[in-house]
């Protein structure tokens, strides 16, 4: 990896992490357009990249946090399914799902169907957006983290699963997106540093990774202050079918660019 590809990899993490687009779906998709093997490290790199984004919600929202203690318990019991699904299957993740564009490609193409369904209820008013996560209760925040823990498939998206979910169950769109910020804090740090103790002889085995690793939570960070700020702002005022319009597009160029190599 160069120093270059770090960058770029820290900037698309910074900038998808928080949409519901799927960040490692895209960090899947740019490696393998600029070349960069999926490796050991390669697979770490994508995963602990997500510090810097994590930071950037910390930055923003300890204030917030501060003023509102009762969501850091149901923060804990939302990440416990999470935690659970990623033990699991650690092995799978990293050894098949990783590896699969296909997989990618599929759920991209499905989740952004599952995005004009669930807009398409709440216009006919079958579903009605109008709470606030201070008055999640600890059932809906375990059933919030079942929701998340569907993420472990690339291409679903952490924050789409966990803003769906929070949709179905009549939270407004600002609100599901800030909860998906707070959410992510315990749930990729978590990911980050279980990987870090996982892989800790591929880390100390390479040379400069440490340089790599600094160089993309740093452009990660960046981008995630200006990615989450616009997020909450759009959803106050917008619905997410335009996600859903970007991910099935992107669905069928990846198609599209699966058959043509295929063919030539």
């Amino acid at each position: 990896m160069m120093f270059l590809n770090a960058v770029i990899l820290g900037i698309i993490e910074g900038i998808t992490e928080f949409l519901p687009i799927s960040s490692t779906a895209h960090l899947i998709v740019v490696s393998k357009l600029l070349g960069i093997p999926q490796t050991d490290f390669q697979k770490f790199f994508e995963v602990f990249i997500q510090a810097g984004a994590i930071l950037a919600v910390v930055f923003l929202y300890t204030q917030y946090v501060d003023s509102h203690h009762q969501l850091l318990k149901n923060i804990a019991f939302s990440f416990i399914p999470t935690a659970i699904a990623g033990l699991i299957f650690y092995r799978l993740i990293k050894s098949v799902f990783f590896e699969s564009i296909l997989l990618v490609t599929i759920t991209l193409f499905v989740v952004g169907l599952v995005f004009f369904l669930v807009e398409d209820l709440i216009k006919k008013g079958k579903i009605k957006i109008e709470r606030s996560i201070t008055n999640i209760s600890w059932q809906e925040a375990i059933i919030i983290g079942l929701g998340q823990a569907l993420a472990v498939v690339p291409g679903v998206s952490r924050a789409g699963a966990v803003i769906v979910t929070m949709l179905l169950m009549g939270y407004r769109r600002e609100q599901a997106a800030v909860y998906s910020f707070l959410l992510a804090v315990p749930t990729i740090l978590a990911a980050s540093f279980f990987d870090l103790y996982k892989m800790r002889n591929v880390i100390m085995g390479s040379r400069g990774t440490i340089d790599y690793l600094f160089v993309g939570v740093v452009a990660s960070f960046v981008t995630a202050l200006f990615s989450v700020r616009w997020l909450v702002s759009y959803l106050k005022k917008h619905t997410l079918v335009i996600f859903g319009i970007y991910r099935i597009l992107l669905a069928i160029i990846l198609i599209l660019a699966f058959l043509i190599t295929t063919i030539y």
